[in-house]
């Protein structure tokens, strides 16, 4: 019962942050502002939306052939299309109830393929950690290839913590930071270890052996080249999708690949804080649109017609892949019921 509580704490908590990044942006929004977004969305070019789409499908379809990689060095080989299909079923559900979808790929083809569900747990485990770190990657080359852009706006920023906004440094003020650093850091690996026996401390010492472990089990993969161009492959096709997506405003189409790392960066985080990114991707790409020199307004209506063309193309792919899925099986869970009905081998031969 308090798992269930907890659960559902979390939901509402994700989704109602969602809700009020949502009316918190919306309600800053003049008339004069309402007008120049509807104008720029206006004269938006649609069309443009459909390769957009199209790298994020390709991006879920390599992701799937990762997933299925993974699952090699255990003797399980699912087809592409159930792998795919259970992929963006996942996605589906994550835009309902956060981390929903990881458990429901997994039993999804379960359902369809002979691989036990509980196995798949360690994949997903991998998957996300590989992820967690080309996040990190992309954030690392966000900064260092723009700092001109990035550097100085996260200069600004530690420039203010460290003076307090008076433009003179304030050593005393610094080292403040610094103990107060130390002190969490401390804290943090003292009660990791101390006090291991509580629940709360327990389940952050699962998440980091998790991560750890689904990084080094890449070592069993027999496929290893293929794991790791899929990985790359996956995170280049986000990077594409926002690139090709500029093209579909005049005022964001002189924007090349560099401020595309940034909104990926960013937008990603978007999508972590809040349930499917609701409210948080469109204010941080907006925040991140406005550094390079893009109107507030501008801005804003780029980041919700990103949000936009991705969510209605989870609900689209992945709505359609549950409504497929019991078709294209019909016949496979047919032929399997037959074989349970007649087996076939020698020893069940022998057993008749």
């Amino acid at each position: 019962m308090n798992k269930k509580i907890s659960s559902l704490l979390q939901y509402a908590i994700f989704l109602g942050l969602g809700i009020f990044l949502v009316w918190w942006s919306i309600g800053k929004i003049s008339p004069a502002d309402w007008n120049e977004m509807k104008a720029a969305l206006a004269e938006t070019n649609y069309w443009l939306l459909v390769p957009v789409s199209l790298a994020l499908l390709l991006s879920h379809y390599s992701r799937a052939i990762r997933w299925k990689i993974l699952m090699e060095p255990m003797g399980y080989k699912p087809s592409n299309l159930n792998t795919y299909f259970a992929v963006l079923v996942g996605y589906l559900a994550n835009l309902a109830v956060p981390r929903l979808g990881e458990v429901l790929k997994c039993t999804i083809l379960a359902r369809y393929e002979k691989v036990p569900a509980d196995k798949l747990i360690g994949t997903i485990v991998a998957e996300r950690a590989f992820d967690l770190i080309c996040l990190v990657i992309v954030f690392f080359i966000t900064i260092f290839s723009q700092i001109d852009v990035i550097g100085n706006f996260a200069g600004d920023m530690v420039n203010d913590l460290l003076t307090g906004g008076t433009g003179e440094i304030n050593y005393t003020r610094i080292l403040m930071i610094l103990s107060i650093l130390l002190i969490i850091g401390t804290g943090f690996w003292f009660a990791l270890w101390k006090y291991s026996h509580i629940g709360f401390i327990k389940k952050i010492r699962v998440v980091v052996k998790g991560i750890w472990e689904g990084v080094t089990s890449v070592r069993y993969v027999k496929n290893k080249a293929g794991f790791f161009f899929h990985t790359f492959l996956i995170w280049f096709l986000y990077l594409a999708s926002i690139r090709i997506g500029f093209y579909a405003m005049e005022p964001t189409s002189g924007y090349g690949w560099l401020p595309s790392f940034s909104v990926l960066s960013l937008g990603s985080v978007g999508m972590i804080v809040t349930q499917g990114g609701i409210g948080a991707y469109p204010i941080l790409v907006q925040e991140t649109m406005v550094l390079y020199g893009l109107g507030e307004n501008i801005g804003k209506a780029f980041g919700w017609l990103l949000w936009l063309a991705q969510t209605f193309l989870i609900l689209l792919s992945g709505g359609l892949s549950l409504l497929l899925l019991p078709a294209i099986n019909a016949g496979k869970r047919k032929v399997r019921a037959e074989q349970d009905m007649f087996p076939t081998s020698q020893s069940d031969k022998q057993k008749i």
